[in-house]
């Protein structure tokens, strides 16, 4: 069900003219949703998530391809990094933005979904509230427009 709403979620999401030139801040930091970090444990809490959310989308053939040959201890920190510096904690993004982390890999929306299924999945393991996962997943579901390949005409 929560893979439903969220894949909805992203399904209704369009990119307004205004934004589409923009690269956006892929780590916005929003020091409100601190309490927030606080359900994911902090930044070790974060950590333990990435260790879970790699070992599960190496496990989903659907995501193995995407990551089975990268820097997966890199990716781990840098979502890490993010996620913590989205939900108001005193971290550093040192990731790229998200078109140019994605630069040259062809990801669709059933690839993206399949990823945020993932999430969900880790973030269920560990226990994190969904009135949590779902303030997460709000800030970070507009990030498939950077992405998401565009389909060539």
């Amino acid at each position: 069900m929560k893979a439903l709403i969220a894949g909805c979620m992203l399904l209704l999401l369009g990119t307004p003219s205004w934004a589409q030139d923009a690269v956006p801040n892929p780590a916005p930091p929003h020091p409100e949703l601190r309490p927030v970090l606080d359900d994911f444990g902090g930044m070790p809490g974060l950590t333990a998530l990435m260790d879970s959310f790699m070992e599960i989308m190496l496990e989903d053939p659907r995501l193995r391809p995407f990551f089975e040959h990268t820097e997966n201890d890199r990716i781990k920190r840098q979502l890490a990094e993010q996620f913590c510096v989205i939900l108001g904690g005193d971290c550093v993004y040192t990731g790229r933005d998200m078109v140019e982390s994605h630069n040259g890999s062809i990801i669709d929306r059933a690839d993206f979904n399949a990823l945020v299924e993932d999430l969900q999945i880790a973030m269920d393991r560990h226990e994190i509230p969904f009135r949590s996962q779902n303030k997460l997943l709000a800030i970070l579901a507009p990030m498939h427009r950077e992405v998401i390949t565009p389909k060539a005409d």
